[in-house]
């Protein structure tokens, strides 16, 4: 018989506001609870269904209950992460990720957002650019955006994070323009398919840990899919980004910055001290809570009662008895 409080020990729901907007998130809204390997987080968006957060849970509770991956490295190079703000933002919220050389921006189009890519390139001239488009564009408008982009820039983009969702428009995509194209949505939307695909239309493959469905299937899907990763975040807080820290730490090779200091988003994170940037890196350490910061961020009793719904809901789908008896 499933209890909630034996698997899922010392039970949290945190409310943490964000800095600003991103990508409609203003609150996040996040699962913390014990196993016995430590502190894990659940933390699928609100509007995820049955289906898609059980693989967050999967990975929750492997993370729980068992131990990390083998760790090849003791650091991990970090990439800023830059939402859609204005202008006289961009140094406040990029001095949250102090020492990093890569500048990943939140775009919707040319017109619209050049003028971010520009900030970024005043406050660190140097900067990589990685331009995120969340599968926004057809074909057509890609091409458009992105030579608007180029010309505009130049050779400062280290790749365009899912320009379109279609695998096709990729391929053609991929043929057609001077930038390297890295996809995140082809595969967390896509688990059950073969991803060996991808090669043909796509250069970096962003992997995250929660959507995975954790460790062991993070590691399949980089073995599968067979391109370069780049280990990415789903908006956690710092308990969440110490197991994507882990998978990172544990890859042979590492030739991009991830995308592993969302953190800084937050007006807090539940750590104290919270996860702080060193030259651009950050340091692999299974992390535990801060009692006061996980009291003031506690989530009301109705939002408790929904995410011990929702867990509850997704356990009585099956596949999770390896954790559950």
């Amino acid at each position: 018989m499933f209890e909630l409080s034996e698997i899922f020990q010392d039970l949290n729901i945190v409310a943490i506001p964000t800095k600003t907007n991103f990508r409609g998130v203003n609150v996040r809204e996040v699962a913390l609870f014990r196993g016995s390997q430590g502190w894990s987080e659940f933390s699928p968006f609100i509007e995820y269904g049955v289906n898609e957060s059980k693989t967050w849970l999967q990975a929750a509770l492997e993370a729980a209950y068992k131990p990390w991956p083998k760790l090849l490295r003791e650091k991990v190079l970090i990439n800023a992460t830059l939402p859609q703000v204005a202008i006289d933002e961009v140094p406040r919220i990029l001095r949250g990720f102090p020492g990093a050389n890569t500048i990943k921006i939140k775009v919707d189009d040319f017109e619209k957002d050049n003028y971010l890519v520009e900030a970024a390139l005043e406050f660190n001239p140097d900067a990589k650019i990685r331009l995120d488009v969340n599968g926004g564009w057809d074909l057509q408008t890609a091409l458009l955006n992105l030579y608007n982009f180029h010309l505009r820039f130049g050779n400062v983009f280290e790749y365009i994070e899912q320009p379109c969702l279609e695998l096709t428009d990729l391929a053609k995509l991929k043929k057609e323009v001077p930038l390297k194209i890295a996809v995140d949505e082809s595969i967390r939307k896509a688990l059950d398919t073969d991803l060996s695909v991808l090669k043909e239309c796509a250069d970096v493959a962003i992997i995250k840990w929660a959507p995975s469905g954790g460790f062991a299937s993070a590691q399949k899907l980089i073995s599968a899919i067979g391109l370069p990763v780049v280990i990415s975040s789903a908006l956690d807080t710092g308990i969440g980004i110490s197991h994507g820290l882990a998978l990172a730490a544990a890859q042979p090779e590492m030739e991009f910055a991830c995308g592993l200091g969302t953190t800084s988003l937050f007006v807090s994170d539940v750590l104290a001290p919270s996860l702080l940037m060193v030259d651009g890196s950050l340091e692999v350490v299974r992390q535990e809570l801060d009692e006061e910061l996980l009291s003031k961020y506690q989530a009301s009793p109705e939002r408790r009662l929904w995410w011990e719904e929702r867990i509850r809901s997704i356990v009585a789908e099956g596949g999770l008895d390896e954790y559950l008896n």
